[in-house]
């Protein structure tokens, strides 16, 4: 397992102005090293080229939306352990239950904080260490 500060992350949004505030969220929190997608059709392909640790995906995208690069994810044997972060404007209960369904590592709701986004990533890499 890559050092925290090592991890390579992959942002997905179909808004740059978003990529561009995780990406430098991200950075703050000590994870320099990410690359970025503007729907799940572009990140399954960076993904399928590239080593990434850690995906931080919006769920509203054109193309194919974040459940849905999140089950392609989960049933590509190379990527399936890859931790998943999902990123939403709307709070509601069943996209929450969806996205744990569909084995997302966490969730969190837009507008959010530095402090929000590291604990959340923080506390996955533990439960992917724990769990390896």
């Amino acid at each position: 397992m890559t050092a925290p500060a090592d991890l390579k992350f992959l942002i997905v949004d179909d808004f740059s102005t978003m990529r561009r505030i995780v990406r430098n969220l991200l950075k703050e929190a000590g994870h320099g090293n990410a690359d970025e997608a503007e729907d799940g059709v572009a990140a399954l392909q960076k993904l399928r080229a590239g080593s990434f640790d850690f995906v931080v995906s919006d769920i509203n995208m054109p193309n194919m939306n974040g459940f849905e690069l999140l089950a392609e994810i989960r049933k590509d044997p190379a990527l399936k352990a890859l931790p998943v972060l999902m990123i939403t404007a709307e709070a509601r209960k069943e996209d929450i239950v969806l996205a744990a369904q569909n084995g997302a590592s966490g969730y969190i709701v837009k507008p959010f904080t530095k402090a929000t986004l590291e604990e959340k990533v923080t506390k996955i890499l533990q439960k992917q260490a724990a769990a390896a």
